[in-house]
């Protein structure tokens, strides 16, 4: 029982690996798939830098360059469930997904090969970003273990996303469909937080909304980690913007353990549908 447990466990690492390595080589052949992960986080940075870095104040003082970089990483990893909802997608339409499930492997294979291979990806804006923070000004000021705490945490909520896209993908199968929905109820999300200005210049309801949104966590808690701006915890205000780090920490593992069964659900019923 157990050699043909562990020789089933093999067989879905090695599939789900094909999978993912599928994903992998698509951007190779289709490089302008990458658009997203590598123009758009560099035109953040470069134009946030530069056009609004001197018109906002940073609170306590010090770099907005620096406080900026927090935010830029975070929108950037939030936006990275687009990759894997329209990966899915697009294997939908395309009939992809049907040619998966006629070979002898596990359907949850074709899930966690597109996981893991979302995650791989979300390691390359991570990298570019850095390089173009560096660039601008932006320095880790925390120490060696806050900084590979500080990008802990982001490969943790790129993981977290994934799933957000995964549940996605399985609520609505045309890209189209998946672009017109992720921008309408993510795209806000990520500007109504402390990403691009501090949460006490909004105003009434959208200040009470960013103080507890979870993007304003992850930004906080990643300028926290890396000794930025901006990341030193209020001595007063609501318990998500004094623990930044562990409010995010609560978000990453509440999104996995609600979306990960519910989206793997989800997904299993549109295929048979």
């Amino acid at each position: 029982m157990s050699n043909a447990t562990g020789t089933s466990r093999l067989a879905f690492v090695s599939d789900t690996w094909v999978i993912a390595r599928r994903g992998l080589l698509h951007l190779r052949r289709q490089p302008e798939m990458l658009t997203d992960a590598t123009i758009q986080p560099i035109m953040f940075v470069l134009l946030f830098a530069y056009v609004f870095g001197g018109a906002i104040a940073v609170p306590g003082g010090g770099s907005y360059r620096e406080f900026l970089m927090g935010g830029i990483f975070a929108q950037t990893i939030v936006f990275g469930c687009f990759g894997v909802a329209l990966a899915l997608a697009h294997d939908r339409g395309s009939g992809a997904i049907d040619r998966f499930h006629s070979l002898p492997i596990a359907r949850s294979t074709v899930l966690s090969g597109h996981a893991v291979a979302s995650l791989i990806k979300s390691l390359l804006p991570i990298v570019l970003m850095s390089i173009a923070g560096l660039v601008v000004g932006w320095r880790i000021h925390g120490g060696v273990l806050n900084a590979i705490a500080g990008y802990g945490l982001m490969i943790a909520f790129s993981f977290a996303m994934i799933w957000v896209g995964v549940l996605l993908a399985s609520l609505v199968r045309s890209p189209e469909g998946v672009q017109g929905i992720a921008f309408v109820a993510i795209f806000p999300i990520t500007f109504v937080a402390s990403t691009f200005v501090p949460t006490n210049t909004l105003p009434g309801v959208l200040r009470t909304f960013a103080e507890w949104n979870p993007v304003t966590a992850f930004s906080g808690a990643l300028r926290n980690l890396f000794g930025n701006p901006g990341g030193v915890p209020p001595t007063d205000g609501p318990w998500s913007l004094t623990h930044p780090v562990a409010y995010a920490l609560i978000w990453t593992v509440g999104i996995i353990v609600v979306c990960a069964p519910i989206a793997v659900a989800l997904y299993r019923r549109s295929i048979s549908s």
